[in-house]
């Protein structure tokens, strides 16, 4: 039978629960009025608030205790966030979690105040304002569908980037609905949480309330984007067609048309990494950019935290990926070895440029790493295992720290998500917004400290294409303040 101590303890513990889950739902109020009547997004500890349940909140709250090892509660956070909404700040991304944590330690109760000495220079609306950047998707497959949403879901934060216009082979009545069905669902990423409507005579769907048209093309060249009211747009070319200059250069011939961004390795042409080597652009004259691969997203912010704190000497990238369209589904002949066989039911030993890659945003590394893959029977979710010899000796913790140090202050916090779940798989990962999920508990440093091995998941397709989002923003120079 209960006894009335633990009966009473049982409540005691719902009551606490319930008080949390209500600061959360203040929170998550603040979090919605800033974003669409202000334009500012709230991240917490780099983890996004929109779109997210009461008790998801809560979790981060458990997140920013054991990972970023700054204890707060919800209820502070719920009262910054009211401060929040009556400063006037300009558009911008504001980590709530760091702003609490910093008010906390100032040792003031005048959150008010000390909102507007903090975030001074994000506050004037009027300090940073710029036109939306039109954007056409060259293509539209797996990546071309994940931007296509993640395009949408961002039109309320400030309009940084506007959805106009697919490009596809063919466009007819059949070929617009089926387009919207596949933006509808999506049986690794599940139902598109919106309206998508097809607009049979104008050949467009309407997306959230934006209007997509859908335009028939064989070759860029041929397009005048004009037409359809888009002007200087970005074109983000997901074909994996155009992959050198000469190529990618074509669509520059399109009226309407002012840079290109492609979503695969490219060559004659920059190679990004945004986080690693995006500040090193010329953004002014250069037209024509390459995101790289999801691999060498995925690796180089790892990579670049070991090269510039311990020094790699050498080392081996062994890339277990999920299988691609570019395989097949059963035995039939394919160009490249082994990938005829079926993916559905096999390990596949590949090729994988990523090694090589990485030196084209880490030079240092120049011709220091290998690299292979192997594509294994799963629709989405892969793994990076970096094997390297470094010049200075490091502990497995001491590694670790590195990496958690990393994904929490400077330049890849955005990159980087620090994991501690020990029973951490692929499918956990499934739209994590980092392009690299480091796997701490899997870490291995050899006895004299001068081997380790890492571990890094990533989700190909959309921790891939909020990299290239990240890149677009930044190429176009519609980048919001941040504080974070």
């Amino acid at each position: 039978m209960e006894t009335a101590e633990a009966k009473a303890g049982y409540e005691a513990g719902l009551r606490d629960y319930v008080d949390r889950e209500k600061a959360a739902v203040d929170l998550m109020n603040s979090v919605g009025q800033l974003m669409y009547a202000k334009g500012v997004e709230l991240v917490f500890f780099r983890n996004h608030l929109l779109d997210i349940s009461g008790s998801e909140v809560l979790n981060l709250f458990n997140y920013s205790k054991n990972v970023v090892q700054k204890p707060i509660d919800v209820f502070a956070a719920a009262n910054v966030a009211r401060a929040l909404l009556g400063a006037d700040l300009a558009p911008s991304k504001i980590d709530i979690g760091k702003l609490t944590w910093e008010f906390k330690q100032s040792g003031t109760t005048d959150v008010a105040t000390f909102v507007g000495t903090t975030l001074k220079n994000l506050i004037g609306a009027d300090k940073h304002k710029f036109n939306p950047q039109d954007v056409v998707l060259y293509g539209f497959g797996r990546i071309g569908r994940i931007a296509a949403r993640e395009l949408v879901k961002q039109a309320g934060k400030g309009q940084q980037l506007r959805l106009r216009a697919i490009v596809l082979r063919t466009v007819n009545d059949e070929e617009v609905v089926k387009r919207a069905a596949l933006l509808r669902n999506d049986s690794v990423h599940g139902a598109f949480k919106g309206a998508v409507i097809e607009d049979l005579p104008n050949k467009a769907i309407w997306v959230n309330g934006q209007m997509v048209k859908l335009i028939a093309a064989s070759n860029p060249e041929d397009i005048d984007y004009t037409e359809y009211g888009i002007q200087n747009a970005l074109i983000i070319d997901n074909t994996g067609v155009f992959t050198k200059r000469a190529d990618l250069g074509r669509h520059l011939k399109a009226k309407g048309v002012s840079k290109v961004l492609l979503t695969a390795p490219g060559k004659e042409m920059p190679n990004v990494v945004y986080g690693i080597n995006h500040k090193d652009l010329d953004i002014e004259s250069e037209q024509l950019f390459s995101a790289a691969s999801c691999t060498t997203n995925a690796i180089c912010p790892i990579l670049k935290v070991i090269e510039d704190n311990l020094g790699i000497e050498r080392g081996h990238i062994e890339t277990v990926h999920a299988y691609t369209n570019d395989q097949n589904l059963l035995d039939n002949y394919h160009k490249k070895p082994r990938r005829g066989r079926s993916a559905a039911i096999n390990m596949v030993i590949t090729s994988t440029g990523a090694g090589s890659a990485v030196t084209k945003a880490i030079p240092s590394l120049k011709d220091k790493l290998t690299a292979n893959a192997v594509r294994v029977p799963t629709p989405n979710g892969s793994l990076a295992i970096m094997s390297l010899s470094v010049s200075k000796t490091a502990t497995r913790e001491q590694v670790n720290e590195l990496i958690r140090n990393a994904a929490l202050n400077g330049e890849l916090v955005n990159q980087i998500h620090y994991q501690i779940d020990p029973e951490l798989v692929s499918s956990d990962i499934v739209g994590d917004s980092c392009c690299s999920v480091f796997d701490s508990t899997a870490t291995i440093a050899s006895g004299d400290g001068k081997n380790i091995v890492l571990y890094a998941w990533y989700d190909n397709e959309f921790g891939y294409t909020k990299q290239v989002i990240r890149l677009a923003k930044h190429v176009t120079k519609v980048r919001r303040l941040v504080y974070y």
